[in-house]
């Protein structure tokens, strides 16, 4: 994650001035002992797919209703990267370059499952506005708000959410760019019931970065705090690996109000074999005043660090929509694995 850093800060100066294998085990990582501070604050989360990110096609009156992207074979999370050569990176470069063709033909640069391949797309749909549309949805970036499971303190590195941030509409993983997280305030809790997940009402900061993200992925987002002021004072404790983790009374750390953490009675009910995903064992709020509050889990708590017997132990991922007091969490050793194998693969 070193080298992975060191461009990244390189790349902030730019981002700050315009604003925007084989499977490793924890003994594998040198974690005995180790020790990381576990957060629980609520942050805003910036996300750039370094394109447009195809979402949806929209239906037309030609092709028997299939828009142009279609027919040409493009799929939904392919990210378009390039118009007849000339780099994109946003939306509206996209839509200048398309309103300044002057035939109904394009090559497109995609990027699909990491390799990068040309489509051809003819029969384009003519704008109004002059050039031409490919008739698909498209989507170049994300906010919203998260949170931080854990800071190492003699690195700044973090980890967050334990899980990855998708598209809204297409579930699909969002390609990653470049982006950041911002100092976030809750402002509130819309309280989760049956059928009805909640989630926590909030507000950030869109000037001022906090940290840098190096990666999206499906088991958390990762990247290293630039304000040490965001863990300054906080305790470090000892990590646990998946094989001492027990169904029993866990406490739970998490944002609800303001910018106060608090912490949380839970306890584990079942132990998961996800096979390498972000659920590794399902556990349930017992704190009657989290329920009162909140209902139990909801959206923006993701990522709140679990405690077992004083040693951190995982994160909060997922609440199950007909009962928001269960949810599923996410081993610190499956996160810490996911941080570690990016390394490995990007060096």
């Amino acid at each position: 994650m070193k080298e992975r850093k060191k461009r990244f800060l390189k790349t902030a100066a730019v981002l700050l001035t315009a604003v925007l294998l084989l499977p490793v085990t924890i003994d594998n990582i040198d974690a005995a002992g180790k020790k990381l501070i576990p957060l629980g604050r609520t942050t805003g989360i910036k996300m750039f797919s370094g394109g447009a990110m195809i979402v949806g096609f929209a239906s037309t009156e030609v092709g028997g209703g299939a828009s142009p992207a279609k027919l040409s074979g493009m799929k939904v999370g392919d990210v378009i990267s390039a118009v007849n050569g000339q780099a994109v990176e946003s939306n509206e470069e996209l839509s200048a370059m398309m309103s300044a063709l002057k035939d109904d033909t394009v090559l497109l640069t995609v990027l699909r499952d990491g390799s990068r391949c040309d489509i051809a797309v003819k029969n384009l749909l003519p704008s109004e506005k002059g050039g031409y549309m490919l008739g698909a949805w498209v989507r170049d970036s994300m906010a919203g708000i998260g949170t931080i499971t854990y800071v190492d303190p003699e690195t700044g590195d973090f980890g967050a959410l334990g899980h990855g941030i998708c598209d809204v509409d297409s579930g699909i993983l969002m390609p990653f760019d470049n982006g950041s997280i911002m100092p976030s305030t809750v402002t509130g809790a819309i309280k989760g019931k049956s059928g009805t997940p909640g989630q926590l009402v909030g507000s950030f900061d869109l000037k001022n970065d906090s940290g840098l993200l190096f990666q999206n992925t499906n088991k958390g987002i990762f990247g290293c705090v630039t304000d040490a002021e965001l863990y300054s004072g906080l305790e470090a404790v000892e990590i646990a690996p998946l094989a001492e983790v027990k169904c029993g009374k866990i406490e739970i750390l998490s944002n609800i109000d303001g910018d106060e953490i608090g912490r949380y009675s839970a306890k584990i009910v079942k132990l998961l074999e996800d096979e390498g995903g972000c659920r590794d064992f399902v556990i349930e709020i017992t704190d009657e005043s989290l329920i009162e509050k909140t209902g139990g889990i909801v959206q923006g708590m993701s990522g709140s660090p679990i405690l077992q017997d004083g040693k951190l132990i995982g994160a909060v991922t997922h609440v199950l929509v007909n009962d928001p007091t269960r949810g599923y969490g996410i081993s610190i050793e499956n996160m810490m694995n996911q941080a570690e194998n990016d390394e490995l693969t990007a060096a």
